[in-house]
């Protein structure tokens, strides 16, 4: 680490950055010739810094402020070491920090200890998840009071329509996307296919697969942060908010997983279409934690308004082979690449929270040896299928009581993580819609 500061002088300060509940980046800037002792020792802030509110604001009746005297913890690099942040003007460098306790001990609250110790219970089995996520975003004008897809820097012209897998949209915001693969290939995010989306002004990038899940967690929250920060500096905003426009397909944040054995065997794979009983186990692990979950894979009030029926998102518990109107879908194609893709979080999730639940409830169904139902076929809106919570306060609730959850965090996170959205509940209910888009649409 101390060596990429040295090849790269001209960077003269750095931001060590830690992923609070809400994924928000949380940390300080420093001086580049202060680095070094960042990197042996670490740095300091409150525990409760990683148990902050979508405003950044202290939650009112955690033990982790007054009652323990807003005690510290010790953050320190992560493995990813420095990466360049060429969203600024000004050559900076990004170090992601994780928390621990000054024992030595990791901090449970914070969201990448969560994802780890579930990485650590497949490395337990023998088993290693295979991940890659896929990101969809919308590019807004928010400089009026009604958001609108952006001039195109190419044409000097606004179309106002959606454009499914058009090559025109692309090319409207070329500069943009070539920018944006540039800077990528210097943070070592591994974005490959883009595509034009069916909502106004909305893409999606694909990350590639790594046997890796911290890896992939990390790729995905650095690729949030570059993809708004880069936005700006071409003059408009990005935005992984759940549901921009309620006339349009929200954001989602789709998760494809396979599991491999210790010889490097996909587990899921049975050499045919159908997939093996491993899979199954899986399938039917996700789907038993999913309802319980959905406050993870929809943490805000606005994404709420994607999870509605015929919405190019799900809305009810089920699985399908090759079938987007489902929750859990297995693609087709080569049965060495069987795999699980999870539809149902936002983009407005925190990638490493999602994992953890992910992954984590895929594992508790190939311990416990589950059986998923048969799997549905035609479109799920019209099925009567057992339904994902519909409001934020339902979710909240049954996360709060699941005992699945309580087998997939510790008990600190839940409820870090239940007071977090107790209290963003309590103050968004002050705000007009108008007003939670605004604070929403550049903050998750």
């Amino acid at each position: 680490m101390k060596n990429w500061l040295r090849k790269h002088p001209e960077v003269r300060t750095i931001r060590v950055a830690a992923a609070d509940l809400n994924g928000q980046a949380r940390g300080k800037r420093i001086p580049a010739r202060f680095a070094d002792k960042v990197v042996t020792d670490g740095t300091r802030f409150p525990l409760s810094v990683l148990n902050l509110d979508i405003w950044g604001e202290d939650i009112e009746d955690s033990p982790l402020i007054f009652d323990s005297g807003d005690a510290d913890g010790v953050l320190r690099p992560t493995d990813r070491g420095f990466v360049p942040m060429p969203w600024l003007e000004a050559p900076t460098a990004l170090l992601p920090i994780w928390m621990f306790r000054e024992n030595g001990a990791p901090y449970e609250g914070d969201p990448r200890h969560a994802l780890r110790a579930v990485v650590e219970r497949y490395k337990a089995r023998g088993l290693t998840p295979v991940v890659a996520t896929e990101l969809e975003f919308y590019l807004i004008d928010d400089s009026g009071k009604t958001l609108q897809v952006p001039i195109s820097p190419r044409s000097g012209k606004r179309r106002k329509a959606a454009e499914t897998l058009s090559i025109r949209a692309l090319d409207a915001f070329d500069t943009f996307f070539t920018d944006l693969y540039d800077a990528c290939e210097a943070m070592d995010i591994p974005a490959d296919t883009a595509i034009s989306e069916t909502g106004l002004g909305q893409f999606e990038i694909n990350l590639m697969h790594t046997d890796d899940a911290l890896r992939a967690a990390d790729d995905t929250w650095l690729f949030k942060l570059l993809v708004k920060g880069l936005a700006r500096r071409h003059g408009f905003a990005a935005s992984f908010m759940a549901k921009p426009y309620p006339e349009y397909s929200g954001n989602g944040l789709h998760t494809h997983f396979s599991v491999l054995d210790t010889w490097g065997n996909n587990v899921f794979s049975n050499g045919g279409p159908e997939g093996s009983p491993v899979l199954m186990n899986a399938i039917a692990g996700c789907m038993a934690a999913m309802q319980d979950c959905t406050l993870i894979f929809a943490p805000h009030a606005n994404s709420y308004d994607r999870l509605v029926p015929e919405a190019h998102a799900p809305n009810a518990v089920c699985w399908a082979y090759e079938n987007r109107t489902s929750a859990i879908r297995v693609p087709s194609g080569s049965a060495a690449a069987r795999r699980i893709e999870h539809r149902v979080s936002g983009g407005d999730t925190n990638p490493y929270l999602m994992l953890a639940a992910i992954l984590g409830a895929a594992l508790i169904g190939i311990e416990d040896g589950l059986t998923p139902p048969p799997p549905i076929t035609g479109n799920a809106y019209a099925l009567d299928l057992p339904m994902l919570p519909e409001t934020w306060d339902e979710a909240l609730a049954t996360f709060e009581k699941s005992p699945t959850v309580a087998r997939l965090f510790p008990e600190e996170l839940i409820r870090n993580l239940v007071q977090t959205k107790r209290q963003e509940q309590h103050y968004m209910a002050e705000l007009s819609p108008e007003e939670q888009v605004e604070l929403y649409l550049d903050t998750v």
